[in-house]
């Protein structure tokens, strides 16, 4: 296992790149704790993929540097950084058998027979391919092989990382819950450094100790799953994270009050003047419906979520949600909408600001 670091690492696929836009990936300095549960998250084209392929060595960064550790490894071979890849589609050896993929990583480090064997039997009974050990992968699932290859990119204890790239892709829906519960048994158990690329924010808040958001080539924040949900770094953190995202209203901030159209929001936080432009954000669970106290709302139509109800309306011009709990009567004659104060981003040029005593 090994401490990551990223140094002034940046990467263009342009020979001659003439400037930032050029860049899949801008400039970052980031560090990944030995042991970490990491999940890359992202929509598809933010350099997500790109940057795994750096840490694996598939692709050599244009700029910066790489270290396993306090070892240099960005001129190093994938082979020889000691690390497993699962990818998105499934890798596996079609003429072996199931036992024989997953033994293949360990008997090809001569490990001892009596191990390869334990270990293997211990990994297929966490993918529930354990019935199937005999069983050649020709003519299996898609599904199945590559349960496979998570099986075979877990077998090995002694790697400084595992990385997958969007693993979950061609999984059965029903088994995407139990495999992902299964890798976070499995890291507690190991420790294992584990990086995870993916596009779904249910994987990767469910899967990670730490999210690592990226938009447009940057990571724009790096925290636990409520860091991303209460205190979003940038503006598509609060828009990506939430199932609705914050919603964002353009606002004039002056001190611990914010003006939409002129009308006062109370802040539970106070601010120098903000240069730029300037929003507030509050999650759809931290805004009620009310009859003259707040923002004038148009609702525009109730959606029933099942767990909740998902009130569509209209502020200033701007989309607004809120979200009325299971069992709350939603009266669509209401006319305004209240944000809890000390629930409100302010944002200045789509970056969080921080506030001091109101």
């Amino acid at each position: 296992m090994a401490q990551i670091t990223l140094s002034k690492l940046a990467h263009s696929y342009f020979p001659k790149p003439r400037g930032e836009q050029d860049f899949a990936l801008k400039e970052m300095d980031h560090v990944w704790q030995d042991g970490g549960a990491y999940a890359l998250l992202g929509s598809s084209g933010c350099g997500k993929t790109t940057l795994l392929n750096i840490i694996s060595g598939l692709l050599k960064p244009s700029q910066g540097r790489v270290l396993f550790g306090d070892r240099d490894v960005t001129d190093a071979e994938t082979s020889e950084r000691n690390i497993a890849q699962v990818f998105q589609f499934p890798v596996v050896y079609d003429t072996m058998t199931v036992r024989d993929n997953l033994a293949f990583p360990l008997r090809n480090r001569g490990m001892d027979a009596a191990y390869i064997k334990a270990r293997v039997n211990q990994i297929a009974a966490m993918i529930g391919m354990d019935a199937m050990l005999d069983r050649k992968a020709r003519g299996l699932t898609a599904d199945a092989k590559q349960k496979i290859s998570l099986g075979r990119g877990m077998v090995r204890e002694d790697v400084n990382a595992i990385l997958f790239d969007e693993p979950l892709t061609v999984i059965d829906p029903h088994m995407k819950w139990e495999l992902r519960t299964q890798l976070k048994q499995l890291h507690r158990e190991f420790g294992h450094t584990m990086i995870y690329v993916t596009h779904d924010q249910t994987e990767a808040l469910t899967f990670a100790d730490k999210v690592v958001v990226m938009y447009d080539g940057r990571v724009v924040q790096m925290g636990t799953p409520e860091d991303l949900f209460e205190r979003p770094a940038h503006t598509f953190v609060g828009y990506f994270i939430g199932s609705p995202g914050m919603n964002l209203l353009p606002a004039d901030i002056r001190g611990d009050t914010a003006y939409v159209q002129g009308a006062p929001v109370p802040l539970g936080a106070s601010y120098a003047p903000i240069a730029g432009k300037s929003q507030i954000g509050i999650r759809p669970e931290y805004a009620v419906l009310t009859r003259g106290d707040g923002l004038p709302i148009t609702i525009r139509r109730v959606e029933d979520v099942g767990r909740h109800r998902i009130i569509r309306g209209e502020v200033a011009g701007t989309s607004v949600n809120v979200i009325a709990p299971e069992g709350m009567a939603v009266d669509t004659t209401l006319t305004h909408v209240r944000f809890t104060p000390d629930r409100i981003n302010v944002y200045a040029d789509d970056w969080r600001v921080e506030g001091g005593a109101a």
